[in-house]
C-alpha cells in the first residue's frame, strides 16, 4: 500500500509539472524520454529563414528558431512543445509577444533605417554647418610671445652629440663639468640654446665642427697622383672617395712618388688657412738616404738651402736610424714648395731614395697602412682649427 501511494504521489507531480510546461527529467538510465525528442527537430531539420517575413510568426530574426524567445509566433516548421515554457516566460517578461518583423509600417511612425546609415539632414541646415565652420577656421591668428612659441637654435647638448662628442648625457656632463664655451662665455647651465651655423662652440678650448663639414686622413701610397680627377687615367685621390655624395678636395700636395698622410675635407676656409705661408703649419717627413752624413747637415738645412727659387729652411733635422751607409732622417719644416725636401737634400749633396710625410701639423700618421682612409676625430678637427686659429 505504501508503494502504491507514493507511485501516486510522483505521477501526479509528475503531471503538475507537465501541465506547467517544464521539461520532465530523464529516467534512472540516462536516457531521455522518447516522446520529448520527437516533438523536437534535429539540427538538420531545421528551417532557418533568412530575409523576409518567413513563417507563421511573421518574423525572421534567427532568435525565432531558439524557441521563440523574440517572437510570440510559434517556430517555423516545428510545432511548439507542451512540455517548453522557456518561450512563454521570455515572451511575458518583455511585455507581452512581439509582431513579427522590425520592419513593420506603424512601428514608430514608419519603416526604420538599417545599421550605419545616418538620417537624411536639410541642405539648409548643411549649409548653415559649412558656413559656421569656416567662420570658426577663418579667425585670425594669434600672434603669441616667443616665449610661449618655438624658440630659435637648437639645445647645446644636442649639437654636441650630433657632432659626435658623445651621447646626449655624455654631453650634459660636459657642460656640468664647465668644459664647453660658446662664443667665448663658458655653459654653466643646462638647456642653452644655439645655432651651430653662426656660434662658435669649444670643448676644452677646441673647436668643435657643428657644421656638415667631413675630414679624412688618407695614407697615400707611391704612383698616385695628388689630384681629386685624372685626365690620363692614373690612380688619383678621387678614387679613395668615389663613395662619398659630398665633393671633397685635398689639402695641399704630395709628389707621385712621395708616400705618407694627406688630408681631405670639404672646409675650404680651413684647407685654405692649412696651406698658407702665414700659418706656417709644420710637416715632418723621414728621408732614406746614402750616407755618410756630414755632421753639420743639420746646420746647413736650418740655416738655409739656396734652391732655384730662393732659400729653403728646415725648422728641425735629426738622424734616426743608421745601418752602413743607409740613413733614415726626420726633416721638419713649414714650407710647402714643389719637391721641397727632395730639393734641399739633393742640393746637400744627398738625393733621396724613398721619402713619406709622418704628420700634417698635429695630425700623425701613426701605424695608418698604406692606401687607408680614415676619418678624423673631433679632437684632431679641433686641433687644426686652434693650429690656424679657427
Amino acid at each position: 500500500m505504501r508503494s502504491s501511494g507514493r507511485n501516486n504521489r510522483d505521477s501526479s507531480r509528475g503531471d503538475h509539472r507537465g501541465a506547467g510546461g517544464s521539461t520532465p527529467r530523464p529516467k534512472a538510465g540516462g536516457k531521455r524520454d522518447d516522446k520529448q525528442r520527437a516533438g523536437r527537430p534535429r539540427p538538420e531539420e531545421r528551417r532557418y529563414d533568412v530575409g523576409g517575413s518567413g513563417g507563421p510568426g511573421g518574423s525572421s530574426d534567427r532568435k525565432d528558431e531558439r524557441g521563440g524567445a523574440k517572437s510570440g509566433g510559434p517556430k517555423s516548421g516545428a510545432p511548439k512543445s507542451s512540455g517548453s515554457r522557456g518561450a512563454a516566460a521570455r515572451g511575458g517578461a518583455k511585455g507581452g509577444p512581439r509582431t513579427g518583423a522590425k520592419s513593420a509600417p506603424g512601428a514608430k511612425g514608419g519603416p526604420q533605417r538599417g545599421r550605419g546609415q545616418a538620417p537624411s539632414r536639410p541642405r539648409e541646415l548643411d549649409a548653415k554647418i559649412e558656413e559656421r565652420n569656416r567662420a570658426r577656421h577663418n579667425k585670425p591668428q594669434v600672434k603669441t610671445p616667443k616665449t610661449f612659441g618655438d624658440q630659435e637654435g637648437e639645445r647645446l647638448q644636442k649639437v654636441l652629440a650630433r657632432a659626435g662628442m658623445g651621447s646626449r648625457r655624455a654631453c650634459e656632463e660636459l657642460i656640468d663639468q664647465a668644459r664647453v664655451e660658446v662664443n667665448g662665455q663658458v655653459v654653466m647651465e643646462q638647456g642653452v640654446r644655439v645655432d651651430p651655423e653662426k656660434d662658435e662652440i669649444k670643448v676644452d678650448g677646441l673647436t668643435v665642427a657643428t657644421q656638415s663639414y667631413l675630414f679624412f686622413a688618407l695614407n697615400k701610397p707611391a704612383g698616385v697622383v695628388s689630384t681629386m680627377e685624372d685626365p690620363d687615367g692614373r690612380q688619383c685621390l678621387g678614387d679613395y672617395v668615389t663613395n662619398r655624395e659630398t665633393r671633397l678636395f685635398h689639402v695641399g700636395r704630395l709628389d707621385t712618388e712621395t708616400e705618407g698622410i694627406i688630408l681631405l675635407t670639404n672646409h675650404g676656409e680651413l684647407a685654405h688657412r692649412l696651406t698658407h705661408p702665414r700659418y706656417g703649419v709644420k710637416k715632418t717627413y723621414l728621408a732614406a738616404i746614402q750616407g755618410p752624413l756630414p755632421r753639420d747637415l743639420g746646420k746647413q738645412l736650418k740655416d738655409g738651402i739656396q734652391l732655384e727659387d730662393g732659400y729653403a729652411r728646415a725648422d728641425h733635422f735629426r738622424v734616426v736610424e743608421n745601418t752602413g751607409k743607409n740613413y733614415l732622417v726626420e726633416v721638419t719644416l713649414h714650407e710647402g714648395r714643389k719637391h721641397i725636401v727632395r730639393r734641399m737634400l739633393s742640393e746637400a749633396g744627398f738625393p733621396v731614395d724613398k721619402l713619406v710625410r709622418t704628420s700634417f701639423g698635429p695630425i700623425a700618421l701613426g701605424d695608418q697602412k698604406s692606401g687607408w682612409l680614415r676619418r678624423m676625430t673631433n679632437t684632431e678637427v679641433g686641433m687644426l682649427m686652434r693650429e690656424v686659429e679657427l
